[in-house]
């Protein structure tokens, strides 16, 4: 298993397994807390191998510095499958979120588990008024 994207953006799309990432940041500015953010995405692209065929589970949670839960838990049953001869297959995801509910300023990150296991944790900021 081999995690080709995992990134946060403006939004994203997947048309015959093709993956389009629309605005990919890092960042949001808040003039003040609470904040919403208007619309977002979380994307992932994964690859497996032939060995790797089957069902596969996927987690993804986005917590605050406090390790707080912005939204509940990202959670999807998933089957991985290669025709043919190919050498590997991909699975793409795309969760998106409406008016993201910001609480707090600081480093936020995006932890994503596959079958139980941690397979990366991605941050992003909030930042106040400079």
């Amino acid at each position: 298993m081999n995690l080709e994207v995992i990134t946060i953006c403006d939004a994203a799309t997947e048309s015959q397994g093709k993956l389009n990432i629309l605005g990919a940041f890092d960042t949001i500015f808040a003039k003040e807390l609470p904040a919403h953010h208007p619309q977002c995405a979380i994307t992932v692209r994964v690859r497996f191998s032939p060995e790797e065929k089957g069902e596969h589970k996927i987690f993804i949670d986005i917590i605050d510095e406090l390790k707080a839960p912005l939204v509940p838990r990202y959670e999807q049953t998933f089957t991985v499958r290669i025709p043919g001869e190919e050498q590997s297959g991909i699975a793409n995801f795309i969760i998106n979120y409406q008016n993201l509910a910001l609480k707090q300023y600081g480093e936020h990150k995006i932890n994503l588990d596959i079958d139980g296991k941690l397979k990366a944790t991605l941050s992003f900021f909030v930042k106040g008024p400079r």
